[in-house]
């Protein structure tokens, strides 16, 4: 990683790497080390403004382009991915603490999350609909929307800033990408040069690292981008979308959550239990689709806690480039503190340490609280760390209950023998994903990806993402012409 620190220290605008404007400067830190990777000099609002100008410049002329040579330009992207995978693999593991497992379930998901959209470029269809009128038509057609700007999230760096640059420039957008500064290379600038190396046009994709204090807002009210998508918390997110709604701008939030495992009486228990270690601790936690709460029937709660927390112990944690480690540091100091005090509230409310993992800077050994009731802070909140809280409810009709006693609503999971009775348990919980039998850290290119309540507004992914990405127009067509009643 050595020789490749240097390579991005500049904003990617209009086709050239360029130093950013600003008087400030970002700092990019390994989160495990501490060590410094680079500074980047910040981008301005005039940096903002020359990128969405050579967007707005670059999109009507790209969505013109005759389709075989997107698809060849697509093709190419997909061979510069598998080219630089060791690459991009080593920047997440040094950017954002990615395990190598991790890191690498994030790669491949990337270029799937490319194949799929690549297919959007003869998926793009119109329509013709009869009318009222004798001799006329409506013809439905589906263009870009425009310019989309993008908000990169540091937990999931590269595939989340890559499931709305794929699926919008294959649509026929062009893009301006605004990273997270905890990650700038992996959820901006790494995705910039790729974009280059295969040969898309100048002005398509760009990207601004810039402080949200210096450019946050301008970036959403800026009058040329006509939808904001955004992956990151949902404060953050509530913010865009009244910036975005005073502008009149579409949104596509992907937001927080406070995901449930719920596991009912007739569990297979060791397969829940193996099942919730993973969609609890993989990447320490910090995924927003990570198990947050752990419900499990008051039958077969000491059981479930017994296998969970043998399996939960042979977890390692450290060295994310370690092949054996399976969590990781947190991104940041801050990020432990905040967990740290919110355990803490929560053992004054009366939660209990079943296993208390040992804390060394920014790694955190897996810890499990139980009774945990949900006015709790680890409960309440999403806590996007290594710690497990596991409620205790009495009955199916309880768990669905506490499951639904949340503003948020993204993903879930249920353990139950009876499918068609899980089925109808997850009819019952409020949230946009879930999945029987298996645990709450899934998201495949074709399949809609999004949340209900304060976890979001819109859907990812295949045909929905294609809805998401264009608008239709329509067009009434009369072979020849009307009597009007004048």
């Amino acid at each position: 990683m050595k020789q490749l620190l240097q390579n991005f220290t500049k904003q990617f605008i209009n086709g050239r790497w360029i130093e950013g404007g600003s008087s400030s400067s970002i700092q990019n830190f390994n989160p495990y080390s501490g060590e410094e990777l680079l500074t980047i000099q910040a981008s301005s609002l005039e940096d903002l403004d020359e990128a969405y100008t050579a967007a707005g410049q670059a999109q009507p002329i790209w969505e013109g382009m005759p389709l075989g040579e997107k698809q060849v330009l697509f093709e190419r992207l997909v061979k510069v991915l598998e080219e630089k995978r060791e690459e991009i693999i080593g920047w997440l593991v040094e950017e954002s603490g990615s395990t190598l497992l991790k890191a690498t379930v994030e790669f491949e998901a990337s270029v799937t999350m490319v194949k799929e959209s690549a297919s959007f470029l003869t998926r793009i269809t119109g329509q013709i609909l009869p009318s009222y009128v004798p001799n006329k038509e409506h013809r439905v057609y589906r263009t870009a929307k425009g310019v989309i700007g993008v908000i990169g999230p540091w937990n999931f760096p590269f595939l989340l800033t890559m499931r709305s640059i794929a699926p919008a420039i294959a649509t026929g957008n062009s893009v301006v990408i605004k990273p997270a500064s905890e990650t700038p290379v992996t959820s901006g600038l790494l995705l910039g040069e790729i974009f280059e190396q295969a040969g898309f046009p100048a002005g398509l994709v760009n990207v601004v690292v810039g402080r949200g204090s210096e450019i946050g807002d301008a970036f959403v009210t800026h009058p040329i981008p006509s939808m904001i998508s955004f992956t990151g918390s949902t404060e953050v997110g509530r913010r865009i979308g009244e910036l975005a709604g005073k502008n009149l701008k579409e949104v596509a939030l992907e937001l927080g959550g406070n995901n449930v495992m719920v596991v009912l009486k007739d569990a297979n228990i060791e397969q829940a239990a193996k099942a919730a270690a993973f969609g609890k601790f993989l990447h320490q936690g910090q995924i927003c689709m990570a198990l947050n709460r752990i419900i499990v029937d008051e039958s077969i709660h000491d059981e479930f806690v017994a296998k969970f927390t043998e399996i939960v112990k042979g977890l390692q944690t450290g060295n994310p480039a370690d092949p054996a480690t399976f969590i990781g540091p947190l991104i940041n100091k801050e990020q432990v503190e905040r967990i740290q005090q919110e355990i803490q509230a929560s053992i004054v409310q009366g939660a209990t340490v079943h296993l208390k993992g040992t804390i060394n800077n920014g790694l955190m050994e897996p810890i499990i609280l139980t009774n945990v009731t949900n006015d709790m802070p680890v409960a309440k909140n999403e806590i996007f760390g290594p710690v497990a809280s596991i409620i205790k409810a009495k009955d199916e009709e309880e768990a669905i209950q506490i499951a639904n006693d949340s503003p948020y609503g993204l993903s879930g999971s249920i353990f139950i023998e009876n499918l068609h009775h899980g089925v109808e348990v997850a009819k019952k919980i409020k949230t946009g994903m879930i999945h029987i039998n298996d645990q709450s850290v899934n998201d495949e290119a074709h399949v809609p990806f999004g949340g209900e309540k304060a976890s979001g507004i819109g859907r990812f992914n295949g045909e929905w993402a294609i809805e998401k990405f264009t608008t239709v127009k329509w067009i009434g067509v009369t072979n020849g012409y009307r009597d009007f009643p004048i």
